[in-house]
């Protein structure tokens, strides 16, 4: 006759110590892992991909900044004229934020290149003046990317200041599709929002409080 080989069920007190002393073992290596990490500098972000949520999480990283009191300042390379939902919040934080809406559109909206170049050059030099201010705890480049990928700037340009000019503990975020291989190389976080579905592909348009 073969033997009952079913385990006996735990009871809920059996379960609750298996699981305490699981957790018990995981904390221990966290904090472990956590009492190697010591180093506190300003970091370069730059959030990339064809998903959505790119500018989202820059915004949520300036709403975050702004909770701790800290000074943030914002350039916008390509929103152009549209009011977007983040700026009227972020507003109502005149004291700790300043936002400078510097792009007239995407390259399609204005058909102009020159006229791009001329408005990426002066954002950038917006973004230049805030990162070496002393002033602020972070800023937000939010789709630097796309004029990068216009080669509307020069990117060695771009990654020189930001390798020997960006001081120690100011945090640079930057976002839109297509991150020159050459800004990933040195930036300390790197994620690539992947799209898996999105309504726009069923028809739906731009929403507000969804992408605007």
């Amino acid at each position: 006759m073969t033997a009952d080989k079913t385990k006996p069920e735990l009871s809920e007190e059996e379960l609750n110590a298996r699981h305490a002393e699981k957790m018990r073992k995981k904390k221990a290596a966290r904090d472990k892992i956590m009492a190697t990490k010591t180093i506190e500098k300003g970091l370069l972000i730059v959030h990339t991909g064809k998903g959505k949520g790119k500018s989202t999480a820059g915004f949520g990283m300036v709403f975050r900044s702004l909770g701790h009191g800290h000074k943030v300042g914002v350039v916008q390379f390509v929103k152009g004229r549209i009011e977007t939902g983040e700026r009227m919040a972020l507003e109502r934080f005149s004291d700790l934020v300043t936002i400078k809406r510097m792009g007239e559109g995407f390259t399609w909206e204005t058909q102009d290149r020159q006229r791009d170049i001329d408005a990426a050059q002066e954002a950038w030099n917006a973004a230049k003046e805030m990162i070496t201010s002393g002033d602020y705890r972070l800023i937000l480049c939010d789709e630097l990317n796309i004029v990068l990928r216009y080669d509307y700037l020069d990117i060695n340009e771009v990654v020189d200041f930001l390798k020997n000019d960006k001081p120690d503990d100011v945090h640079v975020v930057i976002t839109g599709r297509n991150a020159k291989d050459e800004l990933i190389d040195i930036a300390d976080l790197v994620t690539d929002m992947t799209q898996i579905k999105h309504p726009f592909r069923s028809g739906v348009k731009p929403q507000e409080g969804i992408e605007f």
